[in-house]
């Protein structure tokens, strides 16, 4: 609800402050005491256009503070996280207006673009005034109105139509962008099947490139290889075993030389043991020795001159070399590709059979589809006639007694978001007048009035649903409806052309739907205010400005006096219990027949009962 609205340099306001209550809160005052600036300022508040005319003369800048406390789930407190701000109680909202025509807004104590003020105050605040009937001028909102109404009978067709109409939405993107896709698929299909042939010809081996690069350099350089053993086994083991012309000098190797040292100590060794450690260690030499010129042996009858291998090898390096280019850098990563290409390779062959499959998909969803559509238009067809006829009843007591109110629902062609028909609020200002929509049909008095029946129709309705979470519409995720739903209602020119009973069903009706919301409403009739849970007075002081004093609420003598003044001019005796007659009156008509129960607290004030709602 809207706690508190401070409006400082707008018009003749000088600076004003509104303590509301969440009941129904009347504003009155004379003619040109600033009732219109207030309405002005909450505009405002809530986004709406500033004119830096409307900038109090003399200053530099039209201020507006809103101080809101929306339910703790309430989408509102999102938004103003969303843009920065802080809702962790209260909301606070700024709109600064300067006389230079620059505007500024804060929002949860940040700046923010005015835009967001807009976001936040649509879902908080419903404007009711001549220029202000969104809902009605917004086609979508028959649709939502209709819906709120209808309650669980028409959410829950609607749920099952949203959930399939997603559904359905998602087969289409599915299907579209297989067959957007499928030349594109033809030729990743030619490069993956071009790609794994090549790599089915070279068949690489994990670590292969390594084995081959050895291979590759040691058959490059194998006669000089075979240069250094055979010289190294002739100066180990002396020439003879191999016809090297390039090797040793013929003669006695190392091998020789170690064991003629071997013999030479083993026949003194026994008598010190230090030349016994030597005599050991220059057999152990001998030992390793003859080893290495084995092995030295070995390797040179091993070592392979095969020009026809070496041509192979360097072959298959330059294969394997380009396969690892595109698919590398190791063999296990071309091999870990391959694996991979197959599997995309078999998911896009298998494409044309996956369209197939989403078409018998998506045929049985639209099928779905339209029977889900046909069954929410049935139940909203159902809850308009209702809702027709209580809005037209409502109607024939606030002065438009000639006029019908019908809720239009029209199949379409295409199914939306929301269903696969429009819905249109008309109405028939008089017998025998084809309806038209509303927001055409009526004036901005009408308007309010038709706004008034709606939100009180359908607040009766939300209140005899019954208490179940079954019940909430499907697009509230989170919070449910109560908690979501708009919280204020302003109504402005209400009661614009009517007076005496019609002014009298007005108040009932702006009371009743107090009941389940906050309502603020401007009026200049008596029969409307008597129904106020808190009532303020705007009145200016004698420089032509309505100061922080200037807005005040009234109770008992005072309240008395000020619907006196209303309905007389004057507060003289006989005034005043004019007021109080009908003070009594508007007590003991707050309960409108065919609701559930009594209205909200009398007027005696006392507007805290309406806190623990």
């Amino acid at each position: 609800m809207l706690a508190q609205l401070r409006i400082r340099d707008l018009g003749v306001i000088d600076d004003a402050v509104l303590e509301l209550s969440p009941g129904l809160n009347v504003l009155t005052g004379e003619t040109g005491a600033g009732k219109t600036m207030v309405v002005t300022g909450l505009g405002l508040l809530l986004g709406a256009r500033g004119d830096s005319g409307a900038v109090r003369t003399g200053a530099s800048a039209a201020v507006v503070e809103g101080l809101l406390d929306p339910a703790p789930r309430h989408p509102s407190r999102d938004r103003v996280v969303d843009a920065g701000g802080r809702a962790d109680d209260e909301v606070v909202l700024v709109r600064t207006l300067t006389a230079q025509g620059r505007s500024r807004a804060h929002v949860g104590g940040r700046a923010a673009p005015v835009g967001v003020l807009a976001e936040v105050g649509e879902l908080l605040v419903a404007v009711h005034g001549q220029a202000d009937q969104w809902r009605l001028r917004r086609p979508d909102e028959h649709r939502s109105l209709l819906d709120e109404f209808g309650g669980a009978a028409v959410w829950g067709p609607r749920s099952d139509y949203e959930s399939e109409y997603e559904r359905c939405a998602e087969l289409t993107r599915a299907l579209v962008q297989l067959v957007e896709t499928e030349r594109d698929r033809d030729v990743e299909i030619e490069v993956l099947r071009r790609d794994l042939a090549e790599l089915e010809r070279v068949a690489p081996q994990a670590g292969e490139e390594d084995d081959l690069a050895a291979e590759d350099e040691r058959l490059a350089h194998v006669d000089a290889l075979r240069v250094a053993a055979v010289a190294a086994h002739a100066a180990l083991a002396g020439s003879g075993e191999f016809d090297d012309p390039g090797g040793a000098d013929d003669g006695l190797g190392a091998s020789a030389a170690l064991a003629a040292a071997r013999a030479a100590l083993a026949q003194a060794s026994g008598h010190d043991p230090r030349l016994g450690e030597l005599a050991r260690a220059v057999a152990d030499l001998g030992y390793a020795l003859d080893d290495a010129a084995g092995e030295l042996a070995a390797y040179v009858r091993d070592l392979e001159v095969d020009p026809a291998r070496h041509a192979w090898v360097q072959e298959r390096r330059a294969a394997l070399g380009a396969l690892l280019r595109r698919h590398g850098p190791s063999s296990a990563d071309a091999i870990g590709w391959g694996e991979r290409a197959a599997a995309r390779l078999a998911e896009l062959e298998g494409a044309d059979a996956r369209v197939g499959d989403l078409q018998a998909q998506l045929s049985a969803s639209r099928q779905r589809l339209r029977q889900c559509a046909d069954v929410l238009t049935r139940a909203r067809r159902e809850a308009a006639a209702r809702l027709g006829s209580s809005v037209t009843a409502e109607l024939a007591q606030l002065a438009m007694a000639s006029a019908t109110v019908q809720v239009l629902v029209e199949p379409t062609q295409r199914p939306g978001p929301l269903g696969a028909d429009t819905v249109e609020i008309a109405l028939a200002a008089n017998p025998g007048t084809p309806p038209r929509n509303v927001a055409k049909a009526a004036s901005g008095g009408e308007l309010s009035r038709i706004m008034l029946a709606l939100e009180v129709v359908i607040a009766g309705a939300t209140r005899a649903a019954p208490a179940d979470a079954d019940t909430d519409p499907p697009a509230a995720q989170g919070p449910t409806a109560t908690e979501a739903a708009v919280s204020t209602f302003v109504f402005d020119e209400v009661d614009a052309g009517v007076g005496g009973r019609a002014a009298l069903a007005i108040g009932q009706r702006l009371a009743a739907l107090s009941r389940s919301a906050q309502v603020v409403v401007v009026t200049h009739l008596a029969q409307v205010a008597a129904f106020a849970d808190r009532h303020l007075v705007v009145h200016k002081a004698v420089d032509g400005h309505v100061t922080s004093s200037g807005v005040r609420p009234v109770e008992g003598a005072d309240r008395l006096a000020e619907l006196a003044r209303m309905m007389a001019g004057t507060d003289s005796a006989v005034a005043r219990e004019h007021a109080a007659a009908l003070l009594a009156e508007a007590a003991s008509r707050r309960t409108i027949p065919g609701t559930d129960g009594p209205g909200a607290p009398g007027p005696s004030g006392d507007a805290q009962a309406h806190s623990g709602r």
